[in-house]
């Protein structure tokens, strides 16, 4: 067995101190550290750094230069691997609109790739699945979405794929969206989000009692919070549903942050929703023929369009929880247990409850990620520079 001792262990309720982790490939328990040193083979110090479980990015279409639809095993190992240095051990690729011969085949790549990435020696992020970002979205909110391949909906498209998409955005407001809806519950397992959407609050609170449980970029490229309008956004924050957040204070003004955490509490999904331009110098970028301009943290279009984000998941929780007042272990959760539970994965991801896969990461308190550590192996150690 393995401890982590000396450490500030962030539970989703309350942090602990003076105790140690124990555990191999899953989470054992939490003890004493003098016990910890009696049982543990290996022995790991945490400093007095925060102990937390690992991050889940349940919407990010890629990094560093890697780009998950750009069709190849080894774009999707990089950002797998890439991803270790911010504290994700777990995370859904995302897809774009994109042609649906090219989803198809991101798709049979994600799949080909999720049990590899469960292997001991894959140096990375575990792959959960994928999370489709369209392509059945309202081309009235499409942001920097490309129109050119937003689609009607068609269900005969979606069932081959339906073992790999774990999370499906769609537009309900579109002709056959409650029936698409329908069926996709009674037939699939997929979780739906309603984002890129222009519905009215009264059919975006149907499409909730018909299943979608989640709301994609919530404020971002849906129809806004009106006193006599309330939108898609008035639906998801008057309704049980998990609600994602881009957390990068441009997205969204952190002054909402506080709105946030005391109308959804533990129903806020951080994410990055990042693109190939995270952690690439400013400049000018094109990709499926749209021009991408990237200056500091903001990315948008030649138009002017915010684009996609180039946050980080440990900077998303720092943000989060500056913003909305909130313990950090809470501002973990949002970044862990709850995008855990937003796709089902809750029974083994999210929290570091005993059974569960030992994903852990140990942050300094400026929250740099000093180790990432995958069901039990330490896939990343932050170096000095």
């Amino acid at each position: 067995m393995k401890a982590i001792v000396n450490g500030i262990i962030l539970l989703p309720d309350r942090e602990l101190t003076g105790q140690a982790l124990i555990y191999d490939t899953k989470i054992h328990f939490i003890t004493d550290c003098k016990a910890a040193a009696e049982m543990a083979d290996t022995i790991i110090d945490a400093n007095g750094c925060y102990v937390a479980p690992g991050l889940i990015d349940t919407h990010m279409h890629g990094y560093g230069g890697f780009s998950v639809t750009d069709g190849t095993p080894d774009d999707l190992r990089q950002i797998a691997r890439g991803l270790l240095r911010y504290g994700v051990t777990a995370f859904l690729p995302t897809t774009d609109t994109r042609p649906w011969p090219v989803l198809t085949q991101t798709f049979d790549l994600i799949r080909s790739l999720m049990q590899e990435s469960r292997h001991p020696d894959f140096p990375g992020a575990e792959i959960l699945g994928a999370h489709a970002e369209g392509p059945f979205l309202n081309p009235a909110r499409k942001g920097a979405m490309n129109e050119h391949h937003i689609q009607a909906f068609d269900l005969q498209k979606v069932l081959p794929c339906a073992d790999v998409i774990r999370v499906m955005t769609i537009a309900p407001e579109l002709p056959g969206g409650l029936d698409f809806i329908r069926s996709v519950k009674s037939r699939t397992g997929i979780h739906l989000s309603i984002g890129h959407s222009d519905a009215d609050c009264q059919t975006a609170c149907n499409a909730f009692l018909l299943g979608v449980s989640r709301a994609t970029h919530l404020f971002n490229a849906m129809s806004p919070l009106n006193h006599r309008a309330p939108g898609v956004v008035g639906a998801a924050l008057t309704s049980d549903v998990f609600v994602e957040l881009i957390a990068d204070n441009f997205h969204v003004d952190p002054v909402l942050f506080r709105l946030l955490a005391q109308a959804k509490g533990s129903r806020v999904c951080l994410i990055t929703d990042t693109e190939r331009y995270a952690d690439m110098p400013d400049g000018e970028y094109e990709d499926d023929g749209q021009r991408y301009i990237l200056h500091g943290h903001e990315c948008r279009l030649d138009n002017g369009t915010i684009a996609c984000s180039v946050l980080h998941m440990n900077e998303a929780v720092r943000n989060y929880m500056s913003g909305a007042g909130i313990p950090l272990y809470e501002a973990v959760r949002a970044a862990s247990l709850t995008p855990a539970q937003s796709i089902g994965m809750d029974e083994r991801k999210g929290s570091l409850t005993p059974g569960k896969d030992a994903d852990i990461i140990i942050m300094s308190h400026d929250f740099t990620v000093m180790k990432t550590i995958v069901r039990g192996t330490v896939q990343y150690t932050h170096s000095e520079r």
